[in-house]
C-alpha cells in the first residue's frame, strides 16, 4: 500500500490519487500472515505524520500568514493633531494674545484599489505557505514511504539468506554422511563445511541489513526497531497504480501559488501609482477676540514622474518567470512519470517472470540434482550449483520487486496533491 492508499483512508473526503490495487500471487517464500499484527505501510506513514517535528514551525508560518491577511485589510488610520499659530512674534503680535489655536482632523483616502491589491497580495502569500506546507509534509511521507520499501526488501532478503542457509546445512548433512561411509572423500566435507561458513555469514549480514533497515524507517517516530513488518505487499504488486491519471503534485501547486503572488504584487505595484488625497477639517480658536472658526484643507502628492514604473515592471518580470517555472516543471514532471511508468511496468514484468518461469524450474533442478545426489548420480558441486542457482533467481526477484517500489514511492510524489485533515495531522 502506497501513500496514496493512506491518504484516501486519512481524508477521503478530500482529493487524493487512485489507489493502487495489489492483485499478483505472492512469492513462494512471502511469510504467512501471523498473529502479530505487522506493521504496514499506512501505519508507518501515520506514525511519522503524527511525530512530524516540523509541523509547530508551520502552524506559526499559517499563523502569521493570517495575521498578514487581517492586517492587509486594515485602512489608514487618522490623524489628530493641534497647530498653535502667532505666538511670540514681533510688534503687536509679540504677546500671546495674538495665537490661534487649531485642532484638526486628517484622513488619507486610498484609491486605486490599494486595500484589495494587499488583501490579495497577502491571500496568494498564505496560499503559498500552505502549499510549501504540503510539500514539506508529502517530502517527509515520501520518505517514509521509501524507507519502509528498503526494509521490507532487506526483511525478504534475510528470508532468501535463512532458506540459503538451511539448503546448506542439508547438504552439509548430506555429504557428511557420504564421507562417513568413504562415498566421498575427505575435502568434500571440508568444501561443505566453507560453503556452510559463508552462508552462515550471509544470513548474520542479512539480519543486521534488516535490523538497520527497520531502525532507520523506526526513527521517522522514534520508536524502537524491534516489529514486524507486512510483507505480502512487498511481493504483490500491480500495474494499475501505472495508468492511472496523474494529478497536480505538490511542487507544481506550490509553483501556481508562487506565480499568483507575483501577479498579486502586479497589483500592488500598480495601485501605488495612484496618489492618495489627504483631508483635513478642524476649529480654530483666536486668543484675542475668543472667537472660533471651523477649517478644512486637503492635500494631494504630485507625481512629476512615474515613480512606481520599475516596481511595476520586475513584478510582471517575476509573474512571467513564475509562469515559464510552472510550465517547464509540469514538461518535466510529465516527462518522469512516462519514465518511472516505463520503469514500473519493466519491474513488474520480470518479477512476474521470475515468479512464474525461472523460480519454478531452478526448484525443479535442486530436487532432481539433490535426488541423484542422494543416489549418488551427481556431486556436492552441482547440489551447491543447483542452490546457488535458486538463491539467485529469488534474490533478483527481491531486487527488482525493491526498485518496483522506490519507483512507485517516486511516482507517488509526482502524482499526488493532497489538502491534509485537521484532527490528529494538523498544518
Amino acid at each position: 500500500m502506497t501513500i496514496l492508499n493512506w491518504a484516501r483512508a486519512r481524508a477521503r473526503p478530500l482529493r487524493a490519487a487512485s489507489l493502487a490495487v495489489l492483485c499478483a500471487a505472492a512469492w513462494s517464500l512471502a511469510p504467512s500472515v501471523g498473529a502479530a499484527s505487522p506493521l504496514s505501510l499506512p501505519q508507518a506513514l501515520e506514525r511519522a505524520a503524527n511525530e512530524d517535528l516540523a509541523q509547530p514551525g508551520v502552524r506559526a508560518r499559517l499563523a502569521a500568514g493570517e495575521a498578514a491577511v487581517r492586517q492587509a485589510g486594515v485602512r489608514p488610520n487618522p490623524t489628530v493633531g493641534v497647530d498653535v499659530e502667532n505666538v511670540l512674534g514681533s510688534g503687536p503680535r509679540s504677546m500671546i494674545d495674538g495665537a490661534e489655536t487649531t485642532l484638526y482632523y486628517e484622513q488619507t483616502y486610498e484609491r486605486g484599489g490599494k486595500r484589495n491589491a494587499r488583501i490579495d497580495l497577502a491571500r496568494a502569500e498564505l496560499t503559498a505557505a500552505r502549499r510549501r506546507a504540503d510539500v514539506l509534509r508529502l517530502n517527509l511521507l515520501h520518505n517514509v514511504q521509501v524507507a519502509y520499501a528498503e526494509a521490507v526488501a532487506a526483511e525478504a532478503g534475510l528470508l532468501i539468506a535463512e532458506a540459503r542457509y538451511m539448503a546448506v546445512i542439508t547438504a552439509q548433512a548430506d555429504i557428511d554422511r557420504r564421507v562417513a561411509s568413504a562415498r566421498d572423500p575427505l575435502f568434500a566435507g571440508a568444501r561443505a563445511e566453507t560453503e556452510t561458513a559463508r552462508a552462515e555469514i550471509a544470513r548474520d549480514q542479512a539480519r543486521t541489513a534488516a535490523r538497520t533497515t527497520r531502525a532507520v524507517l523506526a526513527a521517522f517516530w522514534g520508536g524502537s526497531p524491534d516489529f514486524e513488518l507486512d510483507l505480502s505487499p512487498f511481493f504483490n504488486v500491480s500495474l494499475d497504480a501505472v495508468a492511472a491519471a496523474p494529478l497536480d503534485g505538490p511542487d507544481l501547486a506550490l509553483l501556481a501559488a508562487e506565480r499568483d503572488i507575483a501577479a498579486a504584487r502586479v497589483g500592488v505595484e500598480r495601485s501605488r501609482s495612484v496618489t492618495d488625497p489627504t483631508f483635513r477639517a478642524g476649529a480654530r480658536y483666536f486668543q484675542q477676540d475668543g472667537e472660533v472658526a471651523i477649517v478644512f484643507g486637503g492635500s494631494i502628492p504630485l507625481q512629476r514622474d512615474n515613480a512606481t514604473r520599475g516596481a511595476v515592471d520586475r513584478a510582471q518580470s517575476e509573474r512571467t518567470a513564475a509562469e515559464a517555472d510552472m510550465t517547464a516543471a509540469m514538461i518535466g514532471r510529465d516527462r518522469e512519470i512516462a519514465r518511472l511508468r516505463a520503469r514500473l511496468a519493466a519491474a513488474a514484468d520480470e518479477a512476474g517472470r521470475l515468479r512464474d518461469e525461472v523460480i519454478p524450474a531452478a526448484q525443479t533442478t535442486v530436487k532432481l540434482v539433490r535426488e541423484g545426489f542422494n543416489r549418488g548420480g551427481f556431486q556436492y558441486l552441482d547440489v551447491t550449483e543447483a542452490e546457488r542457482l535458486l538463491a539467485d533467481a529469488r534474490a533478483r526477484r527481491v531486487e527488482v520487486l525493491r526498485s518496483f517500489h522506490l519507483e512507485q514511492a517516486a511516482l507517488d510524489h509526482c502524482r499526488i496533491r493532497l489538502d491534509w485533515p485537521t484532527p490528529r495531522i494538523a498544518l
